[in-house]
Order: C-alpha cells, then structure tokens, then sequence
C-alpha cells in the first residue's frame, strides 16, 4: 500500500487536525518523498515512517506539537538540519537502522532544545570510539541515547515517553490500577456468594437429616407395637376356657 493511499484510509471519518496518533509503517514512498502528510496535521503528536524507503527528511511537513518521530530502517545519511525547523518540539527522536556514519552529521540536533532521547542503533556510527561519550558531549539537552542514559542506567516507563497511541505511561498506568481493582472486587463478590450457596447447601443436609431421624423413631415405636400384638395373639392361643373343660368332661361320662 502506498502512503498516500494508507492517509487517506487514516482519515475515514475524521480531519486531519483530529489526528493525534499516525503510524505509515512498510508504506511505500514515491522516490523518498512522504505524499499524503500536510500541515493541516497541526495536532499530531506522534509519527512512525519505519521502513518505508526515506532517504531524506526534507519533505516532512511542519508539525509543531510533533514530540515523537520514528524513522527506524530508512536511508537517511544526513540532511537532519531541517527537523529543528519543522518539529521545534520533537522529544523522542529513533533513527535506528539508517545511514548515519559521522558524529558531524547529528551536529543539526542540537536546535531541537527539548530532544531528550535520541536512538541510533545498527547505525555505522555508532562503531566510532568514544560514540556515547562524544554524542553526550555534542547534545547536552539528552538525557537517554539508545535507551541509556550517561550513566549507563536505562531509561524507564516514568521518564514520561508518549507512547504510540498518544497517551503517558502514567495514565495507562492508571488504568491498569483501576481494572485490577475492579477485578479484585468482584472477585471477593464471587467468594462472598460461593459461601452462601455453601451454608445454603449446608442447612439443607442439617434438615435431611432431622427429618431422617423422625422417620426413625416413628419407625421404631411401630415396631414396638408389632411385637405386642405379636405376643398378645401368641398369648390367647396359649390360655383355654374352663368351660371348655367341663363340655369335655360331660361328653366323656355320657359315653
């Protein structure tokens, strides 16, 4: 896809000035030059042209809330005085991957007052002997070059890097707290509810149970009936009439 055509699909439904946030990533450029990409932008604030065959910077347009530019595996050897011209305000710098050989050609940048990490990785430059020492000296307004600062510390979330969608670390952050209380919460309602259903399910055993043991003793008091009328039947079987002696006794005298 070409980068104008990648602009065009960026704009659906918005202006240019509604723009924050432009990544043309793998766009292919018309002889080097960035088409699509105007002025009208006036509130961009992060722009990413990795890999899309730049061998200058001459065709960027002016951007005056830029803070962050990526321009990682361009051509790009040298012309980088205009970037203080048309991005006065330009924070993060990335040309990692490009064509920069001398310590000379990075001269420019020291216009960008507020450029605060600059990287330059797989750059040719960077074999130089004292490279970090001389780049430091050069740009004195950096506090981070290729993710380390004069001290050899690496730069960290809070240093306040834009991230590509516009917004602090620091607000993301926020976010981040904010989901994982939430999370917590209704984590402990669910607890909450697995111990009622538990003493629910429990009452009702305890209940089974009572009702069991009724049974039983209504079952045993029908058995203690069972055996009286048991023995009281056995018992009348066991006696007999008088009477019925004497009728046996007459019968025996008339014969």
């Amino acid at each position: 896809m070409d980068m104008k055509k990648r602009i065009h699909l960026e704009l659906r439904n918005r202006t240019p000035s509604d723009v924050r946030e432009l990544v043309l990533d793998n766009c292919r450029s018309v002889e080097g030059k960035i088409e699509g990409l105007t002025a009208e932008f006036v509130n961009l604030e992060f722009l990413s042209l990795i890999n899309v065959g730049l061998i200058s910077v001459s065709n960027l347009p002016k951007l005056g809330k830029l803070k962050k530019l990526e321009l990682s595996d361009n051509r790009i050897s040298g012309g980088l005085d205009v970037l203080a011209e048309k991005l006065p305000n330009l924070t993060h710098l990335n040309l990692s991957g490009n064509k920069l050989k001398d310590i000379s050609t990075l001269e420019p940048l020291k216009k960008l007052d507020n450029l605060k990490s600059l990287d330059l990785f797989n750059c040719e430059v960077t074999n130089l002997n004292d490279y970090r020492e001389s780049v430091f000296k050069l740009l004195p307004q950096l506090t981070y070059l290729d993710g380390y600062d004069m001290e050899d510390r690496e730069a960290s979330d809070s240093d306040g890097e834009v991230d590509g969608d516009g917004v602090d670390d620091d607000e993301d952050e926020e976010g981040e707290e904010e989901e994982d209380e939430d999370g917590e919460e209704e984590d402990f309602d669910e607890e909450e509810e697995d111990e009622e259903d538990e003493d629910e399910v429990e009452g009702e055993e305890d209940d089974e149970e009572e009702d069991f043991g009724q049974d039983g003793e209504v079952d045993e008091e029908d058995e203690e009936e069972d055996e009286d009328e048991d023995e009281t039947g056995k018992g009348e079987k066991r006696k007999r009439d008088p009477e019925d002696d004497d009728e046996d006794d007459d019968d025996e005298d008339d014969d």
